[in-house]
């Protein structure tokens, strides 16, 4: 059987993670990175003895599945294009920057019958498994997720780069739609917000205070 042939672009903080988890993969090639730092994909590429593509073209005509772990101002373009080229996809999160951006791509992978996936690692956490035997009516949570300033994906704000997480475990928890959302978020040194706290009521009654 033919294995399938996967890629990464975007090796930085992120992306050597997916690159080294690809290497040890026994059920996949290995095949190809790409970054726009020649000298950083070279440099990777030589560890895992594979190609450090010079394109994203020259890149996708060596793989069939990629993760991206760009900036998530690149995603929707790099995406798009690859999508359009017949590729699986892992994103990191945030998927994109908009939700009509996101939709797009939701829509372009389904039309072309490719697998897209979004990185939300915390939802394989095994304390997450343990969580969902025992809260299986949640009412009301409550989560904060503080930390210094991170001098990372400052492209974007701190929803997008931490809220997001809690969002997707609390709506995946809850299981109902949602009814209202009161929100707030204050930039402090960066473009976007440095801190955000959001409301959530969902129809169920269930409410969650996210910080």
């Amino acid at each position: 059987m033919k294995k399938l042939r996967v890629g990464v672009v975007g090796v930085g903080h992120i992306g050597k993670n997916h690159a080294r988890l690809y290497a040890e993969l026994s059920g996949a090639q290995f095949t190809s990175i790409y970054d726009t730092d020649p000298s950083r994909a070279q440099g990777l590429a030589a560890e895992f003895g594979i190609t450090a593509a010079a394109s994203l073209e020259e890149f996708a005509r060596e793989v069939d599945a990629v993760s991206i772990a760009t900036p998530t101002s690149t995603h929707f373009d790099i995406a798009r294009a690859l999508l359009t080229g017949g590729k699986h996809l892992l994103v990191e999160k945030p998927i994109a920057e908009s939700t009509a951006h996101a939709t797009e791509l939701a829509e372009l992978a389904a039309r072309h019958g490719l697998v897209l996936q979004v990185g939300h690692v915390e939802r394989f956490n095994p304390v997450l498994s343990a969580l969902e035997k025992r809260l299986t009516n949640p009412r009301f949570i409550e989560a904060h997720r503080l930390s210094p300033y991170p001098n990372r994906s400052i492209d974007i704000g701190v929803v997008l780069d931490l809220m997001i997480r809690d969002l997707e475990i609390i709506l995946h928890l809850v299981r109902s739609p949602v009814q209202t959302i009161d929100a707030v978020g204050v930039p402090v040194m960066g473009r976007g917000e440095d801190i955000a706290n959001a409301r959530l009521r969902f129809e169920n009654g269930c409410v969650a205070n996210i910080t």
